[in-house]
């Protein structure tokens, strides 16, 4: 893992929209399914192939490791598929590797509570939107993948297992950056899906992928079935996106250090397929 990084300053124009009422009123159009749609549409066309370039160079993605360097459009771009080998998965049975590219932080779960991101609480009751499945995670931990738009926007499976099939939960979408944390319960609103992973070292694992501002699909391939570690589950389009995984208590390990620099404020860059921690051994 790469050293913590403290999460980018807020830009005027998200605290244009979320602190002040004429941006709440431009926020709730900008969160509007049509206009995600919309917005989608063109980024799908191949106008869009204008804007791959500018943005490359000024997020500093190198396509170098991409599979192709001839994109149809920018979202063809965006969820770009990477080389062999760009991402290689840590594949020892003990290891819990990350499921994407991204900063992580780490929180354990007390009672109802998820994590607290500024003034924000989340719990895993509001994430799943199921009474019964979220009191199986007590006492364990909530792994927050934060993907940014310079990001490689696909995810793999955590481990070898057996999944159930995905489930959508709607909601309204808004951008997942920090400012936005300080008005809005962010992950609740946002549109979201999860499967539940019987995983061959971890036990029952909660895998879930969370929508942001403009990001019209979460896009799984699989339903209900067996999966193997590091193969890709599925991609987000255009956005800043999240992925979350949720594990039971003494399922797995994660170093101190994880822990102690998310409660300072750190998030910690990761990529696909890399070793976090360790399954607990019986």
């Amino acid at each position: 893992m790469e050293a913590p990084v403290k999460p980018e300053k807020d830009g005027r124009a998200l605290e244009f929209l979320y602190s002040h009422a004429t941006g709440r009123i431009v926020l709730r159009i900008l969160c509007s399914r049509s206009l995600s749609r919309a917005a989608g549409k063109f980024l799908d066309s191949r106008f869009s192939r204008v804007l791959i370039g500018p943005f490359a160079r000024h997020f500093g993605i190198s396509l170098e490791e991409c599979k192709k360097r001839d994109f149809y459009c920018f979202n063809d771009f965006f969820c770009r598929e990477l080389k062999d080998g760009a991402r290689p998965v840590d594949m020892a049975g003990d290891s819990l590797i990350a499921p994407c590219d991204g900063l992580m932080s780490a929180y354990r779960i007390r009672r109802d509570t998820v994590f607290p991101v500024k003034q924000s609480r989340y719990t895993v009751k509001s994430l799943l939107a199921q009474d019964a499945l979220h009191r199986e995670f007590q006492d364990g931990i909530c792994l927050v993948f934060r993907l940014c738009v310079n990001h490689y926007h696909r995810y793999c499976y955590i481990d070898d297992g057996v999944k159930g099939e995905n489930h959508f939960v709607s909601g309204r979408l808004h951008t997942v950056r920090p400012v936005a944390l300080k008005k809005v319960p962010v992950f609740v609103e946002n549109s979201r899906e999860y499967t539940v992973i019987d995983t061959d070292h971890f036990g029952k694992v909660v895998q879930m992928e969370v929508g942001a501002m403009l990001v019209g699909k979460i896009l799984n391939y699989h339903g209900a079935g067996r999966v193997r570690r590091g193969r890709e589950k599925g991609r987000f389009m255009y956005g800043g996106s999240t992925v979350i995984i949720l594990l039971k208590k003494d399922a797995a390990r994660l170093p101190q250090s994880v822990f102690s620099q998310t409660a300072a404020g750190m998030e910690i860059p990761v990529k696909m397929g890399e070793r976090i921690g360790t399954a607990v051994q019986d």
